[in-house]
């Protein structure tokens, strides 16, 4: 969840980089984008394409909060950033070029501790370092995440004209079904797809053994039990 941060550096910044007063373009003929701040709008911009792009790698380099939210509804017309705080975001594995940001020596670094030149190095250096993003729902609908990075691998392959399947042999009715890989524009990669699922639907057992209907109702029930109260205990489980 989300602590929020000042929007103050962050306004400055867009002020900064091409920002617009509304009082100016009221009445222009040209295609703005509308920009706006934790709701309030703020001023229009020229080119949220790069817009966007600065902010996320400014994001990425710690430069200004790591759960700032950048989105960009190209269909409206509106860049939307938000800094508040109460916002459920998600750790995502970052994806330049169709390849993991992550590399073995941050693996290594990891369960070090430290790193080559004896810094710390834990999860707060993985999301300030630009190896873990983390997105909030409404920026999670402008992203493209691969499920596992084997469907990055495959997303390589067929770029460069390769078959990924062309070599796996007679097919094994006994083994696991995998959806076609389609998508060359990865921008991010779930660190485990089970994390898809969320805080009620994590808790049932076995759920990619289940049918879908019985994984639903079994996720409404705990739904419906977290909320009940209770006269004897402030929250039923």
């Amino acid at each position: 969840i989300s602590v929020g941060s000042f929007s103050g550096p962050v306004i400055e910044f867009l002020e900064e980089w091409g920002l617009e007063s509304l009082e100016e373009n009221a009445h222009s003929s040209t295609t703005f984008t509308k920009v706006f701040v934790n709701g309030v709008w703020i001023g229009v911009h020229r080119d949220a394409a790069n817009l966007v792009k600065t902010l996320k790698r400014l994001r990425r380099r710690d430069d200004i909060s790591t759960e700032v939210s950048v989105v960009r509804d190209i269909r409206e017309r509106e860049m939307r950033v938000y800094t508040d705080a109460g916002r459920v975001c998600r750790p995502l594995f970052i994806v330049e070029d169709q390849q993991l940001v992550l590399q073995k020596k941050h693996i290594k670094w990891l369960n070090n501790g430290v790193d080559d030149d004896g810094n710390e190095f834990k999860w707060e250096q993985m999301v300030k370092g630009g190896i873990i993003e983390l997105l909030d729902a409404e920026e999670e609908e402008t992203v493209m995440i691969s499920m596992t990075p084997e469907d990055l691998e495959n997303s390589r392959l067929q770029q460069r004209g390769i078959d990924p399947h062309a070599n796996d042999g007679e097919f094994d009715p006994a083994a696991r079904l995998k959806a076609g890989t389609h998508a060359h524009t990865w921008t991010h990669c779930e660190i485990h797809p089970s994390m898809i699922l969320g805080i009620c639907a994590s808790i049932i057992p076995f759920p990619d053994h289940n049918q879908v209907h019985h994984c639903t109702q079994i996720f409404l029930y705990i739904a419906n039990l977290i909320t009940v109260p209770s006269e004897y205990v402030p929250i039923c489980h």
